[in-house]
């Protein structure tokens, strides 16, 4: 289904009950937000994942504007500030009062974007693979420390120089590094996925937005309890990234979950645990 937020359609798709039989009553259950990565990719990122936790929330998937089937709106607001913005709007439109807001890598800068700009409208947050500020020598390093000179040049070249023909190459050098342990996926999230170039080439690279936002000072807005999840061999996001997120929010909301051997595809790596994590986080 599509849902209008802020003048643009957005695709939006659910999963779970919102209402459940509990005994003499209607209980209703938490809702789960989910924020696809990218930019360019869509929410089916998450599928089938994330049914495993349609047993203790309702979970509501939606492409972010510009990305899979939602609408466009104009490209000048193609920015961190809006597609946060959007993810409230978007709760307001379906009636969700106290998400859960989980972002996954770019997923997660807008997840941020959000908690920032609207402190105490989300019950809980989870960021997974995000960075609250990007250092892309860091990144050149990682690629070059887990996937060697090529992958570090195809990284530099494309988060230099965005473009379709460096995205291309970054594409299939660099990303099956964002999963070492899952080196027997069939592919077919790639086929099923909708990739949206031109979103990617407008806010990838040190020179667009992706290299100016910083989040840390903001950070200490946020006064709901957080997740951070990192893995230790993620090349895009490494773990300093989200060590730093950690280290800006108020203590005592945040919760770091390092993930040995896994990269920037938590759940591809490691899928049990990356659930079981986020299932005890909501329950607590």
């Amino acid at each position: 289904m599509h849902v209008t937020v802020n003048g643009v359609r957005l695709y939006v798709d659910t999963e779970g009950a919102g209402l459940v039989p509990d005994g003499p009553r209607m209980r209703e259950t938490p809702t789960l937000v989910l924020l696809h990565g990218g930019p360019g990719a869509d929410h089916s990122l998450y599928k089938p994942a994330f049914s495993a936790l349609r047993d203790i929330c309702q979970i509501v998937y939606y492409d972010h504007r510009g990305c899979g089937r939602s609408e466009d709106g104009p490209r000048d607001l193609w920015t961190l500030a809006q597609w946060g913005d959007d993810v409230k709007a978007l709760c307001d439109a379906l009636g969700i009062n106290k998400p859960i807001v989980l972002g996954t890598s770019f997923g997660g800068f807008v997840a941020q974007a959000y908690a920032t700009r609207h402190p105490g409208h989300a019950a809980k947050l989870i960021l997974v693979s995000a960075a609250a500020k990007v250092d892309f020598q860091q990144i050149y390093a990682a690629f070059e420390r887990f996937g060697g000179a090529e992958a570090a040049a195809a990284a530099r070249a494309y988060w230099s120089a965005p473009s379709d023909a460096t995205r291309a190459a970054y594409r299939e050098v660099c990303v099956p590094l964002y999963a070492p342990r899952n080196q027997r996926h069939d592919g077919l999230w790639v086929a099923r996925a909708i990739m949206r170039n031109e979103t990617g080439v407008h806010f990838n690279g040190p020179r667009n937005e992706h290299g100016r936002f910083d989040f840390r000072d903001a950070l200490a807005r946020v006064s709901c309890p957080v997740l951070v999840m990192a893995g230790d061999k993620d090349p895009i996001t490494p773990i300093a990234f989200s060590e730093q997120i950690a280290a800006s929010l108020p203590p005592e909301q945040v919760r770091f979950q390092r993930f040995t051997d896994c990269g920037h595809g938590i759940l591809a790596d490691d899928r049990d645990g990356a659930l079981q994590a986020i299932r005890d986080f909501i329950l607590a």
